[in-house]
């Protein structure tokens, strides 16, 4: 299973008022694993797009299971769960010194510049 894992910390931008880290930012967070994953496969999302493949967020979740604060460092692990002809299942694990404090998954769903469904990129659909 195809997988990776990225340090983040907290920034003071990203909490709210109780200075816990915003609900949304996880959203955030789950993007810049995605995108380290595929970087670390030797790949862009821009080298994707300019190929005319575009990976379009279908669905997301998330579960929040312990407070997140400024300045804690986390660590975000995604891993790609499932993939078939025109989608990828990610799931995600966030964890501060170990313990799981934020789960979720998303599926992406490759298309054409027009919006169609079409097949990803054999590279994504290969296992390693």
């Amino acid at each position: 299973m195809l997988s990776g894992e990225i340090s983040l910390r907290v920034r003071y931008a990203e909490t709210d008022r109780m200075g816990l880290l915003h609900h949304a930012n996880y959203l955030v967070y789950f993007e810049q694993g995605r995108v380290e994953l595929l970087r670390a496969q030797g790949r862009s999302y821009k080298d994707l797009e300019d190929q005319g493949f575009l990976l379009v967020l279908t669905k997301i979740e998330v579960r929040y299971r312990r407070p997140v604060y400024y300045d804690d460092v986390l660590t975000l692990r995604t891993i790609v769960e499932r993939t078939t002809a025109v989608r990828i299942d990610h799931c995600y694990e966030v964890l501060r010194d170990g313990v799981l404090v934020a789960e979720g998954s998303s599926t992406l769903a490759c298309v054409d510049r027009e919006g169609n469904p079409q097949a990803l990129p054999a590279f994504l659909r290969e296992r390693p």
